[in-house]
């Protein structure tokens, strides 16, 4: 037992050394080139970011190529040679995959850097952010599936049982499908999304009346900031069947509205010039969109509508809120007779004696 060991261990000795060599020295090279590289590239060029997301699965792509070179050149009579050349095929397919899912995620970095958010084309840019995470997304689950596919098939027990799996696949696709079926009906919303941008990253939403902005999209479920800093995780299924607001689709601009109710004896026009002064105080409103109206009339008082537009939705919010209570104000400082009251008649229905 340790004569065998013993000449086995002699046996490897020079291609051990050769294979152990070959990685150091194919390494230290990657490395060395990857150091020039760098000195002399800018930090934000595109081949650049290709090269920052995968360096370090590259050096190991490189090394175990270098590896399986050297071991294919060793003496075919040598000890553990086949489960050695095995294993190291296997890590090469891994390495591989790992290397092509950082590259395929560069080139999502790649895309929104050369799209960058430009004053006037902020929608276009967001519109290619939001499609690009779709795909790449998409895109990495493909090439894991097949790297793990192809990682299978170094084995020749696997090999061997294609026949039999091809056979069975229409059964196992079928339970598998089903199985999965809600994983699969979120990743074609996913897609059907990405395609038709019914909204994008930084959209302002309202999700059954909880307004939003669109924080995350991923390759199955939306995480929306709520107004309040509160997140909101939904299923991309639930956006292709629930209707839901989108407030910055084609424009952020808005338009709000604040309803008083006054007294039938309130005059109207002084509320509507109190209402275009405080407007033209306030750098919230947009200077577009001004209107008084009297929109009800009840037994009891009226009911008046103030239109304004706003540039987003945060600043119509706070402009709505700043024209209320200064309307308020006004009423109570100059017509406070003139707030809704509750008018009634009072009847002695007791008989004379």
């Amino acid at each position: 037992m340790l004569d065998a060991l013993e000449a086995g261990l002699k046996a490897w000795l020079w291609p051990g050394l050769s294979a152990v060599l070959s990685v150091v020295v194919t390494y230290a090279i990657y490395r060395a080139a990857l150091a020039v590289f760098r000195h002399f590239s800018e930090s934000r060029a595109v081949l650049r970011l290709f090269v920052d997301a995968a360096a370090g699965a590259l050096g190991a792509v490189l090394s175990l190529l270098a590896l399986t070179g050297t071991l294919a050149s060793a003496p075919p009579d040598l000890p553990l040679l086949t489960g050695i050349q095995h294993t190291t095929s296997l890590l090469l397919v891994l390495a591989i995959t790992w290397a092509s899912v950082r590259l395929t995620s560069a080139i999502g970095d790649v895309i929104v850097a050369l799209n960058p958010v430009l004053e006037g084309e902020w929608k276009r840019a967001r519109k290619v952010e939001t499609q690009t995470r779709f795909l790449v997304r998409a895109l990495k689950i493909l090439i894991v599936i097949i790297g793990i596919g192809a990682a299978l098939m170094t084995f020749d027990s696997v090999q061997h049982m294609g026949a039999s799996l091809l056979a069975s696949a229409g059964v196992g696709g079928l339970i598998l499908g089903f199985a999965a079926r809600p994983v699969l009906s979120n990743l074609l919303a996913g897609m059907q999304i990405a395609l038709t941008q019914p909204f994008r990253i930084d959209d302002v939403l309202n999700v059954e009346g909880e307004w939003c902005w669109v924080e995350e999209v991923t390759a199955t479920y939306v995480v929306v900031r709520v107004w309040d800093l509160r997140r909101l995780v939904i299923p991309l299924q639930w956006f292709i069947d629930n209707p839901f607001q989108n407030w910055s689709r084609h424009s952020s601009e808005l338009l709000g509205t604040v309803f008083i109710w006054v007294d039938y004896t309130m005059p109207i026009e002084p509320l509507r010039e109190e209402f275009n002064r405080l407007l033209a105080h306030s750098n919230l409103w947009d200077g577009k969109v001004a209107t008084v109206q009297v929109t009800d009339a009840s037994d009891r008082a009226l009911q008046v509508r103030f239109l304004m537009s706003a540039p987003d939705s945060s600043r119509n919010w706070d402009l709505r809120c700043a024209i209320r209570e200064g309307l308020v104000t006004f009423i109570q400082e100059n017509y406070p007779a003139q707030l809704p009251r509750l008018r009634a008649r009072l009847v002695d229905d007791q008989e004379p004696s």
